[in-house]
């Protein structure tokens, strides 16, 4: 399963890539708790777009599914990072982000180039409710690869 969006650096895009990638997600059968990591992830990574890309224009998301592992892509056309993200103070309300993505997915991975833009990659091995779709195809699909 893929999909991709282009969406506007506004803050209401942010429920739109929630919602689309939670149900390709649901409805795919990944677990409800795996898909709420998944779904704080990517949110954070696009509020940080939206707050830091310092670019007018689009961003994009792509999502893609297989083998067990969803991977999802967050691009922007901004100046990129100029330094790495200080650490937030004990109180403050902002700059968790990358620690909160960190502790949610299994792999994070920030390209990020002066004039190029950022690229956000998240990696997370699923966990699937009973009876799931992925499970029931690759069931069927097994005794035909032969």
């Amino acid at each position: 399963m893929r999909f991709s969006l282009a969406l506007p650096r506004d803050a209401l895009s942010i429920p739109v890539v929630r919602r689309v990638t939670g149900e390709a997600l649901r409805g795919l059968g990944v677990a409800e708790d795996c898909v709420d990591d998944l779904l704080v992830a990517i949110s954070e990574a696009c509020t940080n777009v939206i707050e830091h890309a310092r670019a007018n224009g689009d961003y994009e998301v792509t999502g893609h599914v297989d083998d067990g592992t969803c991977m999802l892509k967050i691009m922007d056309w901004g100046r990129g990072l100029r330094s790495a993200p200080p650490e937030p103070e004990a109180l403050s309300e902002s700059g968790r982000g990358i620690k909160l993505m960190r502790a949610l997915v299994d792999d994070l991975d920030i390209d990020s180039a002066p004039d190029r833009g950022t690229v956000v990659h998240l990696r997370k091995r699923l966990t699937w409710r009973d009876g799931a779709l992925v499970r029931r195809l690759d069931r069927s699909l097994i005794p035909n690869a032969g």
